[in-house]
């Protein structure tokens, strides 16, 4: 099983009050990471999978530990722990080499923007994110 790694740069505004990483702005990090995975099949070969739209039905999210601000980037690794006829489930881990930040996990629903309704994962799509299946871990777990 293969893993999406993204490398995400903190920004200052990035920050709340407290002096750490607002726990809304984690859900942008989950986003970036995600558009990155999603768009990978598309620009080698002209494909035009994931690109009609998808939306997003549900997110889950858990808070391990404060993220501060730095020069060097946040690792976000993603992997897919589900895949349904119209639906499918990417899970992350926000993490440096030693501390896990944020585990969370997305259901992804593909998007046909023309007829504005969901619309069933392709053949060619299946066969991208079954490189990066694992249902054996998901990343939300108690704390």
């Amino acid at each position: 099983m293969a893993r999406h790694i993204y490398r995400c740069p903190l920004r200052w505004s990035d920050m709340d009050a407290f002096g750490h990483v607002n726990n809304v702005v984690f859900l942008r990090y989950l986003e970036e990471a995600r558009i990155d995975f999603m768009f990978r099949l598309a620009p080698g070969n002209g494909s035009q999978s994931f690109q009609g739209g998808s939306v997003v039905a549900r997110h889950e999210i858990d808070y391990k530990r404060p993220l501060v601000h730095r020069h060097e980037p946040v690792t976000i690794e993603s992997w897919v722990t589900k895949i349904g006829a119209a639906s499918l489930t990417i899970a992350y881990e926000v993490k440096d080499e030693d501390t896990v930040y944020v585990s969370a996990s997305t259901v992804v629903v593909p998007f046909d923007l023309e007829s504005q309704r969901p619309r069933r994962i392709t053949a060619e799509e299946r066969m991208f994110l079954q490189e990066y299946v694992d249902d054996s871990a998901t990343s939300v777990r108690a704390a």
